[in-house]
């Protein structure tokens, strides 16, 4: 009997100890530590940088048709290990890449025996996570459907927010919300309610307001911390999942999509094979902004799904749509927007909606021909809609079967088109997220690389999919033509995306504007409030490998001949991404090298010159090239540019001037 009391003893205390045990995982340097706790049931994990809080014990686990992993948790053990591999890439901030990780499964059990592991890998400012459910031995059961996750985030108080927030389904022009192209919001407390009650986009930006101490007179205030929480490896394997409002005591927890979206058709549930794995949830820390600009984690824990069929290329395009709208998609008009690239060096021309209706196929085939021998190739605009919204532009049902898309694609790689724009998702239900898949395994096997608008966040894959270009996804530079309200907004926009949306994939915010007034006669309708050096500074602050460039014929002789040259030889793709220093909406100094040459971009998004000593030690001691904007005389909209030469320091400083809603541009003459 004593035997008997000693052993269910000892039971009970390695039972004690299991879920009370507490498993940390830290960064290689040591600064990031993750640790994750099995208490009353319940898995919760915690974030600390430099012994600051970052996250409070913020809940794990899901809930899905074989069980509930949320409560009745235990520890059962776990297992360390190591990530590191280097990988390089074409599409991206960066062209190679050393990541590096400190690995830990977490294996817990629910109250009915079936196991569930969570991973984590911490980089030196990364964490990504991950559920991984396995086939229970005691059944058959080949598949999991989840419907929800308690997955969460608890930023300490105080903590303020820069927010996108998830649109209401079947909503907006035609029915095509959510599109992720609402207005982010700045600086505002994680206790206001999301403009639509349907919390917010990934990605989501936090700062954490340090710690403030008095030595004698003097307050000395700590740094802030900037977190950058999103997700990443979603494809047809799961929903894009957003945030949930905050609530108080949980933080923000993982929502899935509306049930209302693409008119109710699909469900809004996540259906996995088993075993099998969730998406990564990722989190970015820093001290500074820097990790958050120069963050790569989107890529470093996805791998690519299939190979290239051919080597596709970037570069720039030209897009009358933009100013000149609907009407000028017509032969003509296209073939004037040829020879503009052609005359100014550029690789493609996109044929925006209607070619079908005001061109025809026929005509098209003529119109590549001879975008080819003036060394241009086309890219076509499609329709994705099956039923899911009422966009009436076409061409449609093209790209919403297996078969439709075979036709089209054959037809387009016979005549020569080098790519697709595919608009009007409006979805992140798994039938959506396979839909994009599925458009992006087609194109590629008929050497087409594509883009995509109207759509969700692209979530790694730019690795995933060799042939994606990027998304939309974003208040995009149509906006700006629709409406003075966002031709003056521009600014705060632009100065928002490399801390966000661009610092985690892609972005096609479609086009350096060169029309100072929004119509073809550029005397007409309201302004653009950015200046030249803003527009083309934008170029190379906003990565997108194959880039538009929004001018238009009447430009070549309006613009000053050095903005041509820039414009002729403004790369889009980089190996190497710095950031120099900025605020999200407000202003933003980024360098990006490319080959040898390193450009430098600064964009001021508020209506207050910048004044600026910026660290250029790639430019140490040297003479470079200085594209700015002279103060705006009275009456003047925007400032003029011009190009001088900068002296840099040899200790790297330089000092600049970012005249209010204008821009620089530091490079080599010969960049």
């Amino acid at each position: 009997m004593k035997k008997r009391l000693l052993s269910l003893f000892l039971t009970a205390a390695a039972t004690l100890a299991a879920t009370a045990q507490t498993l940390n995982v830290a960064s290689p340097d040591g600064r990031l530590q993750v640790s994750i706790d099995c208490h009353n049931g319940r898995a919760t994990y915690s974030l600390s940088y430099n012994g600051e809080p970052i996250l409070k014990a913020s809940p794990l686990g899901l809930k899905a048709d074989i069980g509930d992993f949320t409560k009745g948790m235990t520890l059962k053990g776990s297992r360390t290990g190591k990530v590191d591999k280097t990988y390089t890439m074409t599409r991206t901030k960066a062209s190679q890449k050393h990541y590096v990780a400190n690995c830990l499964d977490v294996e817990l059990q629910n109250a009915d025996g079936l196991p569930l592991t969570v991973t984590f890998q911490v980089a030196d400012n990364d964490v990504a996570f991950r559920y991984t459910l396995l086939r229970a031995k005691s059944d058959h059961t080949a598949s999991a459907f989840i419907s929800s996750e308690a997955t969460a985030f608890l930023l300490p108080e105080g903590t303020t927010t820069f927010l996108c927030p998830q649109s209401k389904p079947m909503v907006g022009w035609e029915r095509t919300k959510p599109s992720y192209e609402e207005e982010y919001k700045a600086e505002a407390p994680m206790t206001e309610p999301s403009a639509f009650a349907e919390g917010y986009t990934f990605p989501c930006l936090f700062k954490i307001a340090g710690q403030s101490e008095k030595s004698g007179n003097t307050e000395k205030t700590e740094s802030s911390s900037w977190v950058l929480i999103s997700e990443t490896g979603v494809g047809s394997n799961y929903v894009g999942s957003h945030l949930s409002d905050y609530q108080p005591g949980v933080g923000y927890t993982i929502a899935y999509p509306n049930p209302g979206e693409m008119s109710g058709q699909g469900s809004s549930l996540a259906a996995i094979p088993l075993p099998g794995s969730t998406p990564w949830r990722t989190i970015t820390v820093g001290n500074t902004l820097k990790p958050i600009v120069e963050t790569t984690v989107a890529y470093d824990v996805v791998e690519p799904l299939y190979e290239p069929t051919t080597d596709y290329k970037p570069g720039r395009y030209t897009w009358s749509w933009l100013v000149w709208q609907d009407k000028s998609v017509n032969y003509d008009d296209q073939k004037r927007m040829i020879d503009l690239s052609a005359q100014m060096g550029f690789e493609y021309v996109l044929v925006d909606n209607w070619w079908d209706a005001q061109i025809g196929r026929e005509r098209i085939a003529q119109l590549s021909q001879y975008a080819q021998s003036k060394g241009v190739r086309l890219l076509l605009w499609y329709n994705s809609n099956g039923t899911w919204n009422d966009a009436p532009q076409t061409p449609r049902q093209c790209m919403n079967t297996a078969i439709a898309r075979e036709r089209e694609m054959a037809w387009m790689q016979q005549i020569g088109i080098a790519g697709i724009k595919v608009d009007f998702f409006g979805s992140d239900k798994q039938p959506m997220m396979q839909l994009y898949e599925d458009i992006l395994s087609d194109a590629n096997r008929h050497g087409l690389q594509v883009v995509f608008h109207g759509c969700t966040l692209p979530r790694g894959w730019e690795r995933m999919y060799p042939n994606y270009v990027a998304s939309e996804a974003l208040l995009a530079s149509e906006n700006v033509y629709f409406s003075e309200h966002h031709a003056r907004q521009e600014g705060f926009e632009l100065t928002m995306h490399p801390f966000a949306r661009n610092a985690v994939a892609a972005a096609d915010w479609g086009g350096v504007m060169l029309n100072r007034y929004m119509s073809r006669d550029n005397k007409s309708r309201h302004p653009r409030y950015t200046s030249d050096v803003f527009e083309m500074a934008s170029g190379i602050v906003l990565q997108t490998s194959v880039n538009c460039v929004a001018m238009y014929p009447n430009n070549l002789n309006e613009l000053p001949q050095f903005e041509l040259d820039f414009l002729r030889r403004m790369p889009t793709t980089w190996d190497e991404t710095r950031f120099i220093d900025g605020y999200p909406t407000r202003f933003v100094v980024l360098a990006r090298r490319t080959g040898n040459n390193w450009y430098v971009a600064g964009l001021n998004g508020t209506r207050e010159e910048k004044k600026l000593v910026l660290n250029l030690p790639m430019f140490a001691g040297k003479t470079v090239d200085y594209y700015t904007d002279r103060p705006a005389k009275k009456g003047e909209l925007v400032p003029n540019s011009e190009l001088k030469r900068l002296k840099v320091g040899a200790d790297g400083r330089a000092k600049v001037s970012i005249q209010p809603m204008g821009g620089i541009i530091i490079c080599s003459g010969k960049g």
